[in-house]
């Protein structure tokens, strides 16, 4: 998971995801939970992290937790 999550449990965009998607795919990530305000960023992502790990759109921490637990 990466971004950041308000008082209301709405979730923002983040920068820096193109390394943050390379450096958790390094590490053996298969899944990775993004701010759905950051879908049009993984363009900028590389072609081997976006065809070995599934991106998963949040908006609300409620979203997060679905997938997280």
């Amino acid at each position: 998971m990466t971004g950041e999550i308000t008082l209301t449990g709405n979730v923002l965009a983040i920068g820096g995801l193109r390394e943050k998607c390379s450096a958790a795919y390094a590490n053996g990530m298969k899944k990775i939970i993004i701010p759905i305000e950051n879908l049009d960023d993984l363009d900028e992502v590389d072609e081997e992290v976006k065809q070995n790990v599934e991106f998963i759109p949040a908006d609300s921490i409620f979203d997060v937790l679905r997938v997280a637990l």
